[in-house]
């Protein structure tokens, strides 16, 4: 969340907060207003209680099976950010605090925040290693199409326009080279020249001793 929405959100919240209080003065009254929000205050308090202990609980039952308790820790933050807002003198306040607190309301939110503001974060912290999406555009300027991580090499070919799954064009293997390489398509060409010319230069000195 950025600096000015939650500047925004302080500076709003306590006037729709004190707004609503004189709004519901002017039907009850004052004395009742004050117990209402005493009550409120009160009810929520009993309720974060029981529902903390009840985390508590889930969080050490997963350790004790080796489970990474990431549900139950936002659980927690959500209750202490109920607590908050219920020890805030004001209805408004105290309605945010009682839908952070029950676990019917609190189950959506936190995995709204899951999505929207765990999960994005820790990939952009990571570079993608949370989902497996890493280094999957490719290098930085490379100008070429890409690296896959479970690809194998180069999807297009090495630099050089050859098919093999290196950056030198080659398959794999001991610095063996082929035809699926696309190093040197005229490779064996070469090799059966170098053996002509010297079947050939032995051939001439025979020839020369006879």
């Amino acid at each position: 969340m950025r600096p000015r929405t939650l500047l925004a959100l302080l500076l709003v919240v306590p006037l729709v907060d004190a707004l609503f209080l004189i709004v519901v003065a002017t039907r009850l009254g004052w004395p009742a207003t004050v117990a209402l929000v005493v009550l409120t205050a009160v009810l929520g308090m009993l309720l974060l209680r029981a529902e903390g202990r009840a985390t508590l609980g889930r969080i050490q039952r997963k350790l004790a099976r080796g489970a990474p308790p990431t549900d139950e820790l936002l659980d927690g933050g959500l209750l202490i950010a109920a607590g908050a807002f219920l020890l805030t003198p004001g209805l408004v306040t105290d309605a945010v605090g009682f839908l952070l607190a029950l676990p019917l309301s609190r189950v959506p939110i936190r995995m709204a925040l899951k999505k929207y503001v765990v999960v994005p974060y820790i990939e952009k912290e990571t570079d993608g290693f949370l989902s497996g999406n890493v280094y999957i555009g490719g290098f930085p300027n490379d100008g070429e199409g890409g690296f896959s991580m479970g690809g194998g090499g180069f999807p297009g070919g090495g630099p050089d326009g050859g098919s093999g799954g290196g950056p030198d064009g080659f398959s794999g293997g001991d610095g063996d080279s082929g035809a699926a390489g696309g190093a040197d398509p005229g490779g064996a060409a070469a090799d059966d020249d170098v053996v002509d010319v010297d079947f050939t230069v032995e051939e001439e000195e025979q020839k020369g001793t006879d």
